[in-house]
């Protein structure tokens, strides 16, 4: 998990973090606060490769794994889709699936950091970072060879997103940045496990969607927005 930092850097990153916060809060209220928060400069840049295409662990029927020797799954993916709540229920479902034989938890951060926009400006890897287990836990969980699986019930725009869009319908043309919150369950499996554990998971994610490009994750939001 991400820990705060005693570098000047560290700090000018928890304050990033909680001006995200607030926009996200201001964006579910007007959409034009949000928009001008995302033209503030300063913002971290993110490591960002060419989306690769969609792969099943993105994908939002991933099911949980029947059991302890369930074939590993692939790092996380994004899919190439222009519709945010397709790409928003995809990214909660990366967000919350891991499979610690597969792969260190280092590279899930990079994989998952490969979601968000390139434009540094709007990107908060920082909120990705958080979603990941931390490197002690994740030794932890190795260990055991823990794999965490998602099914997604559903996504759709927050009310108060879909109203100040049907307020200010042109706002959202600067940034292109849409609410879009996500339900589901994650399913957590474990070595000589005989039944594993689950629970009801949701969030609600920033995801940008310019026209003529594929959408990109811009960061994770703080509280949910029903």
């Amino acid at each position: 998990m991400a820990q705060h930092s005693t570098h000047p850097g560290g700090a000018s990153r928890v304050r990033r973090r909680a001006l995200l916060g607030t926009a996200v809060l201001a964006v579910l209220v007007a959409l034009a606060g949000l928009a001008a928060y995302l033209t503030r400069e300063g913002r971290s840049p993110s490591d960002t490769p060419a989306p690769p295409p969609s792969s099943p662990t993105a994908s939002s029927s991933s099911e949980a794994p029947s059991g302890p020797h369930t074939r590993p799954r692939a790092l996380p993916v994004p899919p190439k889709t222009h519709d945010p709540i397709t790409y928003g229920k995809a990214a909660a479902a990366a967000l919350w699936s891991y499979d610690t034989r597969a792969y260190l938890q280092p590279e899930l951060r990079k994989a998952l950091r490969g979601w968000l926009t390139t434009e540094s400006k709007y990107a908060d890897p920082a909120s990705v970072d958080q979603a990941v287990p931390s490197a002690v836990l994740w030794r932890e969980m190795a260990a055991n060879k823990q794999v965490a699986t998602a099914k997604i019930n559903e996504g759709h725009f927050p009310h108060a997103f879909t109203q100040a869009l049907q307020d200010d319908p042109g706002a959202i043309t600067q940034a292109y940045v849409y609410a879009v919150t996500v339900s589901g369950k994650q399913s957590i499996r474990w070595k000589g496990a005989s039944a594993g554990g689950a629970e009801s998971r949701s969030t609600t994610l920033a995801v940008q969607c310019r026209p003529n490009h594929p959408c990109a994750l811009v960061g994770v939001m703080p509280s949910v927005a029903p």
